[in-house]
């Protein structure tokens, strides 16, 4: 017998809930600000990098920098933040020496230095990938005051991951000074690079 119009209007509305939680708890990942912010001040911590050795807190120190915590197989928020930090830095006429952009993945079981490498160079000069073992990871994430959590995988074992979404802004002398919201106004993220680099 076929469901009423009164029952199923109630389970569109349910599913409609459901759908709203999913995306509220993922939110709180995504847009939520990082957590009291500490750049060079706070957690040590020590990264391979994919432009050659390691890279630590103190790396932060001499050259501006773009940071962003992401993995190279999300779907959407990591390919579009990339696109974005490279168009904002070739609107300035801003190389790799006035200031970088340096991608640390948050899914290190699946990220390694080479194919981390490849990815961030498909997004132009001057973005350096960081990537550590989880125990790293972790001490990198506490130092930023960054999040993210694992989902679980699919009966494939695909997984996504759920990580801050804002990309801290380092001035040259390795200090905190703000953050660029995932989908922030051009100009207003424009407007803050300025400030950081000093033109």
């Amino acid at each position: 017998m076929a469901a009423s119009p009164a029952i199923v209007r109630f389970r569109i509305v349910l599913w409609a809930l459901v759908v709203v939680a999913a995306i509220g708890a993922t939110a709180l990942y995504v847009f939520r600000p990082p957590a009291q912010p500490m750049g060079v001040t706070g957690t040590p911590f020590t990264l391979e990098s994919t432009a050659g050795g390691t890279f630590t807190q103190n790396d932060l120190r001499g050259t501006p920098s773009l940071v962003f915590f992401g993995y190279t197989h999300c779907p959407d928020v990591c390919p579009t933040t990339m696109a974005e930090s490279a168009a904002w830095r070739e609107e300035l006429a801003l190389g790799p020496e006035a200031l970088r952009t340096l991608f640390i993945t948050v899914d290190p079981e699946r990220d390694t230095r080479d194919l981390l490498a490849g990815y961030v160079s498909a997004f132009g000069d001057g973005i350096v990938g960081l990537v550590g073992t989880p125990e790293e990871t972790e001490a990198a994430k506490r130092a930023f005051g960054a999040m993210s959590e694992k989902g679980e995988p699919d009966e494939h074992g695909y997984y996504l991951v759920n990580h801050t979404a804002s990309v801290f802004l380092i001035d040259a002398d390795g200090r905190f000074q703000g953050t660029i919201a995932y989908g922030e106004d051009t100009g207003t993220a424009i407007a803050k690079i300025r400030r950081l680099v000093g033109v």
